[in-house]
């Protein structure tokens, strides 16, 4: 699906490769007015390098936007970035040969690429990958990715997917103070609270702990996504 209808849209893109080469997957997301995650999409492609992935994410990414609304893609790949902004048009120049002679490594992408770059407006933004306090969308794309690559299996808005679980390569931010986190020995959750409901996942995915789990496996949302029931229960003890 093509999304448009925007002034101006913000994007992320990203690839995984579990291995480089291993299990990879890609994954792109646009925001909304404000910056949060509105529409994205994930997918795999078996054993591919992190270039592979991380072109594949563009590529994916500019194919499901609107070519005349013009677009912001925030990305953490310094290789993807400088193959279509800086390399590409002496590329093209030698015949899609590098300056050594030799031919463009990942050239059938790099060429859809470039088709789908003419004629439009593109601002490529690179933010740092696996920060504490990183690009939230960069952060969602490294996530639904990296997921993708693990379980090798699609997800994304439009399957009604769950949130990617948090990437084992970003820090956890810091801790609040004692002071602050003690809030007169009350409990943080109350009874009632809907984080407390247990359903069963519709996709396969991974829990913070780690584990994956399958379609149909009952699931419990603690503080940082969905997952195992159990490692609902141990957090909020």
């Amino acid at each position: 699906m093509i999304l448009s209808m925007r002034e101006r849209v913000v994007a992320a893109c990203d690839g995984a490769s579990k291995g480089n080469p291993g299990p990879a997957g890609w994954a792109w997301v646009v925001a909304d007015d404000s910056e949060n995650p509105a529409r994205w999409e994930a997918g795999p492609l078996g054993r591919a390098t992190n270039n592979v992935a991380e072109l594949t994410a563009l590529e994916r990414l500019l194919a499901s936007t609107d070519p005349a609304v013009p677009l912001e893609v925030r990305m953490d790949s310094q290789y993807a970035m400088k193959a279509v902004t800086t390399w590409l048009p002496g590329w093209k120049r030698n015949g899609w040969k590098t300056a050594a002679g030799k031919p463009v490594a990942n050239q059938e992408l790099v060429v859809r690429i470039d088709e789908l770059l003419d004629g439009r407006s593109v601002d490529f933004r690179y933010v740092p990958a696996h920060q504490a306090d990183g690009d939230p969308l960069n952060d969602f794309a490294d996530r639904a990715a990296s997921q993708a690559a693990s379980i090798q299996r699609s997800a994304g808005s439009e399957q009604g997917s769950p949130e990617p679980p948090p990437s084992p390569d970003t820090p956890k931010p810091r801790p609040a103070p004692k002071s602050a986190r003690s809030g007169g020995g009350k409990s943080p959750r109350r009874s009632g609270d809907s984080s407390s409901r247990t359903i069963k996942a519709k996709f396969p995915g991974r829990c913070v702990c780690g584990r994956t789990y399958a379609a149909g496996e009952p699931i419990a949302k603690n503080d940082q996504g969905w997952g195992h029931p159990e490692c609902r229960t141990a957090a909020a003890g």
